[in-house]
């Protein structure tokens, strides 16, 4: 390439302006002041972040992030030396404790009259765990035997968890059946709904749930249908509302903070470890407004109309994206060489 050609397409990275796929897919951002995404949604790479000594503080994949209200940053790894991190923002790492978690995965944390707690879910497990914010189990909600879904806790593999208002537990059992599994706060079943099929309330690889608050008269479910690049929102009482198509996003859990739902993207195309994630980002009107890494979005409209993809590999398999009350993004990643989470500072 010739240098007034890098210098032109360095130029439209640091603006956020769409770069053809072909010019830098091959290409990694390691540039201490890369700035990727689009629109309000710009950012400062910061990849080393929260770096630590592997030999004291092993990971395998960096699953889900978490922040509690004094700011720590806790981090799911199946890594059993430490299944859970706990970072300042600053990236500095405070502690860490776990080894009985071998498929630690979703990690939700919820504020309960003022005491907070984690909801870890664990797919080798088959169960979804509510410890306290040290580690202490509070609770294990097991495989929903009496759905008559089941056949044996096997069929049963979680990856997330959501709390509603109430304190139910809504569990995604995106590795498993694809069902999603509401409990009550004492663990007594209530519903399932979703489960693998063809229909518009079907799941495909339901990877995700969270709440969503935006509408505060009418909370709903966002549920992650990977496999189909598409979410789709469902009432609290399992009943199927409509989907949010993401052409070319095969994406993780849904992270919803302000107006904005937040998305990592574990790959924009296939297979599976073809290195081809980015961040995505929806606006109040659930349209794609930024991709970090990716392809500038179709705008305006309610979706993308071209498939989305990578057009700068600042990431691999971006699995989680954690968005702190700065409009900061902390990104961790599954199979991407045992990296630790990376920080996007808001632009």
């Amino acid at each position: 390439m010739k240098r007034r050609d890098f210098c032109k397409n360095a130029l439209l990275l640091s603006t956020g302006a769409a770069i053809p796929a072909f010019h830098i897919l091959n290409r990694r951002a390691s540039r201490a002041d890369t700035i990727i995404g689009h629109g309000d949604f710009r950012y400062r790479v910061q990849l080393n972040w929260g770096a630590a000594d592997p030999k004291r503080y092993p990971v395998k994949d960096c699953h889900e992030m978490a922040m509690d209200k004094s700011g720590r940053i806790f981090m799911s790894t199946n890594d059993t030396r430490n299944n859970i991190l706990v970072y300042n923002k600053d990236g500095q790492l405070r502690s860490a404790w776990g080894t009985e978690y071998p498929g630690a995965h979703g990690l939700t944390l919820h504020d309960e009259n003022g005491e907070e707690f984690l909801y870890i879910t664990d797919y080798e497990r088959h169960e979804v765990i509510k410890t306290s914010l040290d580690g202490r189990v509070i609770r294990v909600f097991a495989y929903p035997a009496d759905s008559g879904k089941y056949a044996a806790s096997s069929d049963f593999r979680p990856t997330e968890t959501a709390i509603a208002p109430n304190g139910d537990v809504f569990i995604a059992d995106g590795y498993g059946l694809d069902y999603i599994v509401q409990y009550g706060s004492d663990g007594s079943l209530k519903n399932t709904f979703g489960g693998k099929g063809a229909g518009p309330a079907s799941l495909n690889n339901a990877h995700g749930v969270a709440l969503d608050t935006r509408n505060g008269a009418n909370p709903a479910l966002l549920v992650s249908s990977r496999v189909e690049n598409v979410v789709k929102r469902f009432s609290l009482a399992g009943d199927y509302l409509d989907t949010i198509p993401l052409h070319g996003a095969y994406i993780c859990r849904p992270v919803v903070q302000g107006e904005q739902v937040y998305f990592a993207v574990l790959i924009s195309r296939l297979p599976w470890d073809s290195q081809s994630g980015f961040i995505l980002v929806l606006d109040k009107n659930n349209r794609v407004v930024s991709c970090p890494g990716g392809s500038l979005p179709d705008l305006p409209g309610p979706s993308p109309l071209k498939p989305l993809y990578q057009t700068v590999k600042v990431f691999k398999h971006p699995h989680d994206v954690l968005a702190d009350g700065d409009g900061n993004l902390y990104v961790a990643q599954w199979n991407s060489g045992n990296v630790y989470p990376a920080r996007l500072e808001r632009v």
